[in-house]
C-alpha cells in the first residue's frame, strides 16, 4: 500500500527555519503532483504550496510567498517544503498529499495523504 510520511516538524522561534520532508514508499513523484497543506487549530485546512510532476510549475499561497519553497528529489522519492522567516501564524499540522497528474489547489482532489507533522512557531 502506497504511503507518504512527513518529517522535519518541530518547535522553532519566530524568524527561524525548518525543512519538511515528504517521503513516498514508491517512486511516484514522476507521475504525480504534490501538495503541502496545513491545518491550524480551529481553522480550515489550506493549501500551502504545490509542485507538478516534473517540478516545472509551483504554486504558493499568498501568505508564504517569498518565505517557503517547495522542491523535489526524484532519486530520493522525496518532496521538501523549505520554510524560512517562520511566523507564529505558520503554526499548524503540515500534510503532504499526492494525486496523479497535475496538482490541485483542492484537498479533496488528492488521493494519498501523509499523517502530518506538527510545526510550532513561538513568538
Amino acid at each position: 500500500q502506497r504511503q507518504l510520511v512527513e518529517s522535519g516538524g518541530g518547535l522553532v522561534q519566530a524568524g527561524g527555519s525548518l525543512r519538511l520532508s515528504c517521503a513516498a514508499s514508491d517512486p511516484i513523484f514522476s507521475t504525480h503532483g504534490t501538495g503541502w497543506f496545513r491545518r491550524a487549530p480551529g481553522k480550515e485546512r489550506e493549501l500551502v504550496a504545490n509542485i507538478n510532476w516534473n517540478g516545472a510549475r509551483t504554486y504558493y499561497t499568498e501568505s508564504v510567498k517569498g518565505r517557503f519553497t517547495i522542491s523535489r528529489d526524484i532519486a530520493k522519492n522525496t518532496v521538501y517544503l523549505h520554510m524560512n522567516s517562520l511566523k507564529p501564524e505558520d503554526t499548524a499540522v503540515y500534510y503532504c498529499a499526492m494525486r496523479r497528474g497535475e496538482p490541485s489547489r483542492v484537498g479533496r482532489d488528492y488521493d494519498y495523504w501523509g499523517p502530518g507533522t506538527q510545526v510550532t512557531v513561538s513568538s
